[in-house]
């Protein structure tokens, strides 16, 4: 999703929310939801990377790793930082059978990324590259500024519909009266949900584009997309599950695969994202990768490129647990 795209539902968000606030309080209760609102999300906005880490257990990562995959993700990672003009980031492991990564942090001087052990486990070295780009190019992006600008009007509209129903569901003087203050109550949030989602959506399609250029090879992030969506669907992410408002950071959805581009989806279908990939892959001259950038394997170095998993069969299992 492009600039202009982003700009535009920001716009009809922050419509919705104003119309809503006019109706059901007018610039009083507008301006009380608003702060409220404001205030939960400025916590959240300053502290995202500290608190999105801790929640994951998150445990940082340098050169000096004692296992030869963990030095290489990092490796990499700042590779692509510096190529891609970008401060280095937190770079960090979560203990996580569930293959997925995302990134975090208000700003590009203030960011973390983040792989799961599972992520590293599964997937080839040109594979984590290419998912890792895509992380940074959310942090180039400044996806994470967009999406708590999303979450602080969203909130807000939130607010004013449990304002609503405390205090204004009575007023017969209101347009539409109580069925109509029902139907704002129900209808405002779930459309500024779907607003939320899309900007979700189309920022993910951003990144793919932006990070298969950081990574340079397009097919890399396509196959990396189809192992990650194939095994996050059976294997349970409990920390996602128990937080699922943090299910929009991560790569493919944490939560539960969902078949198509649905209005309810924080991401797009992985089989459009891969069709997307390739075609990019063609424009930008890219051929398939045979061979990995290097030993992908933990405990020890291994010159074989892995096998991908059968549908059906279990990820491979590292020192990890």
């Amino acid at each position: 999703m492009n600039h202009f795209k982003t700009f535009t539902l920001l716009a009809a968000l922050t419509a919705l929310f104003v119309g809503l606030g006019y109706l059901l309080g007018g610039p009083t209760g507008m301006l009380i939801a608003l702060v409220l609102a404001g205030g939960m999300n400025l916590v959240s906005y300053w502290n995202a990377d500290k608190i999105v880490l801790k929640m994951y257990r998150a445990q940082p990562v340098d050169e000096q790793h004692s296992n030869a995959v963990v030095r290489a993700y990092v490796a990499d990672v700042v590779q692509m930082a510096r190529d891609a003009g970008l401060p280095r980031p937190v770079i960090a492991i979560i203990p996580n059978d569930q293959p997925n990564a995302f990134a975090t942090g208000r700003n590009p001087e203030n960011a973390a990324v983040c792989a799961t052990t599972g992520l590293l486990d599964m997937l080839t070295r040109a594979e984590i590259r290419g998912v890792m780009a895509h992380e940074l190019a959310h942090v180039k992006n400044r996806d994470t500024l967009i999406m708590t600008v999303t979450a602080t009007v969203a909130g807000a509209i939130a607010a004013l519909a449990n304002f609503a129903m405390f205090f204004g569901g009575g007023d017969r003087e209101r347009p539409g009266g109580i069925i109509g203050t029902l139907a704002l109550m129900i209808l405002a949030p779930m459309a500024a949900g779907l607003v939320q989602m899309a900007i979700s959506r189309g920022r993910e399609y951003e990144a793919d584009r932006v990070g298969a250029e950081i990574a340079g090879d397009p097919q890399a992030l396509a196959s990396a997309l189809q192992k990650i969506d194939g095994h996050a669907r059976r294997i349970v992410n409990l920390t996602a599950e128990r937080n699922p408002a943090s299910g929009q950071l991560f790569i493919i959805n944490p939560l539960a695969g969902r078949g198509a581009d649905n209005l309810f989806s924080t991401h797009p279908a992985t089989g459009n994202r891969v069709k997307a990939l390739m075609a990019l892959g063609v424009t930008m001259g890219s051929t398939p990768r045979t061979e990995p950038l290097a030993a992908v394997s933990f405990g020890a170095v291994s010159t074989s490129v892995p096998s991908t998993p059968a549908p059906d069969a279990p990820p491979p299992r590292g020192p990890w647990g």
